[in-house]
């Protein structure tokens, strides 16, 4: 924590892709979520995503939590890394076996087939200057994912 006459800490770049891949790697996990609280601006962080889809830090946090009720044996990775000042693009993979109803599909809840599912995003990230994630901007391949959930749109 600074106070008033400190200057706040600047992360480096590779600080900062370590922050980002270890917020994933809880996020997806649910292990320890006041660490996680710890890598966002909790009261500040705005999620785009696909379709005109927004939240706050409340819906990223739902989102994931209805995704590690949905999956077993999840697991992130992340791609090609771009960084740029406070902003990081990269391409992430979220894999799991999909075993119980997903809540928060595209299309809304569908039931599980059990059967091994990746999601395969692009995402850009902007960082505050003490560290912690403002913004994502999040692309996916819908249309993939939804055949994967067994729930192709007709």
């Amino acid at each position: 924590m600074t106070t008033a006459h400190e200057k706040p800490t600047r992360y480096t770049r590779d600080e900062l892709i370590a922050r980002l891949v270890r917020a994933g790697e809880l996020e997806v996990s649910g292990e320890n979520p006041e660490e996680v609280d710890s890598y966002f601006d909790v009261e500040n962080f705005a999620f785009h995503g696909p379709d005109g889809f927004d939240a706050d830090y409340a819906g990223l946090t739902e989102y994931f939590a209805a995704l590690r009720a949905a999956f077993d044996d999840r697991s992130i990775r992340r791609g090609i890394i771009v960084a740029d000042g406070d902003f990081i693009a990269c391409q992430t993979w979220i894999e799991g076996t999909f075993v119980r109803s997903f809540t928060q599909s595209p299309i809304g809840p569908v039931e599980p087939t059990g059967t091994r599912v990746v999601m395969d995003l692009m995402n850009i990230f902007r960082f505050d200057a003490a560290g912690r994630l403002v913004e994502e901007y999040v692309r996916t391949d819908n249309r993939s994912l939804l055949r994967q959930l067994g729930a192709e749109e007709a």
